[in-house]
């Protein structure tokens, strides 16, 4: 039997399980002092929050975060987590979904992980909020549209479900916009102080042609730079070594191929700079929680 917005809660409250796996539903919220909502178990779908208005507060395991407007905030499912008004804010205005999210979208949040399966997007820049807000009226349309399984719906509705599958991927396709919209937008305002100018240009150099056969030597002569002092300064840095960053930029260029291309799977190997096909599906699905194929074929993106 399919779930209609009829039977889901107008607002969430403590105790209230969440949509279940699968189903995109989606709302726009505005709530006063005293909101919130505690989900022990988490939620089997990832949730997804903008906020535009006011300021709220959530929890993802151990790991919370004050969101205000402009600030995407998304849980990962199967970890406990809870949220609200933020104590002294007078209200939190702000759209949520709840979906599987697409694979592809991992790349792009992933600089923004904070622990624990939450990951906070902050301050999308202001010229960016009106195109942000219309992929979302989009996305609540899309999720409206009469089908077979619901010939009409309440346009006063607070809670949309997209039930067909051309509403469910129309409504995705809007969400996917949002992600790419604010994770690239903060990216382009995140300081780097400091960010060495030659550890930028073998960021830039890997960038460019992922599939090339580079090492930390032929790397650091590009730069000037002895092989460990270059290892060394781009861990500092970064986090990583140059050859897990390189193995990252590879695994997401993968992914746009396999997305973007019907190349056979050991094709996108080679084409990514893979020499060995049994290696790329290991390290694939190591970080994607998938095989190449799976990926293709549209599987959800899981827990990082």
């Amino acid at each position: 039997m399919p779930v209609t917005a009829d039977g889901l809660p107008e607002t969430a409250a403590p105790g209230d399980p969440a949509p279940p796996p699968g189903l995109v539903v989606l709302g726009r919220f505005d709530e006063t002092p005293g909101y919130a909502v505690n989900r022990p178990q988490g939620s089997d779908s990832w949730l997804f929050t903008w906020t535009t208005g006011g300021r709220g507060r959530l929890r993802q395991g151990a790991t919370t975060t004050s969101a205000a407007a402009g600030d995407l905030v998304v849980l990962a499912p199967g970890v406990p987590h809870g949220y609200g008004v933020e104590p002294g804010a007078e209200h939190w205005r702000f759209w949520w979904v709840h979906c599987q999210a697409r694979p592809s979208w991992l790349p792009w949040l992933s600089p923004y992980g904070t622990g624990d399966g939450m990951y906070v997007v902050p301050a999308t820049p202001a010229a960016l909020h009106d195109r942000v807000g219309a992929a979302f009226r989009r996305m609540l349309a899309d999720a409206r549209r009469p089908s077979a399984e619901r010939p009409s719906a309440d346009p006063d509705e607070r809670i949309a479900v997209a039930h067909d599958s051309a509403a469910r991927e129309l409504a995705l396709c809007a969400l996917e916009e949002v992600v790419l919209l604010t994770a690239a937008g903060a990216r382009e305002r995140l300081p780097r102080p400091g960010l060495d100018p030659r550890v930028r240009r073998v960021q830039e150099l890997l960038d460019a042609d992922p599939g090339a056969p580079h090492t930390v030597d032929s790397l650091a002569a590009h730069v000037a730079l002895s092989p460990s002092r270059l290892a060394h300064l781009f861990t500092r840095q970064l986090g990583q070594s140059p050859m897990r960053a390189l193995r990252e930029t590879r695994l997401r260029h993968a992914a746009r191929l396999l997305e973007g291309t019907d190349l056979p799977v050991e094709r996108v190997a080679a084409a990514s700079g893979f020499v060995s096909p049994f290696h790329f599906h290991r390290v694939f699905r190591e970080r994607f929680g998938m095989t190449p194929g799976a990926y293709r074929a549209g599987g959800s993106m899981v827990g990082a």
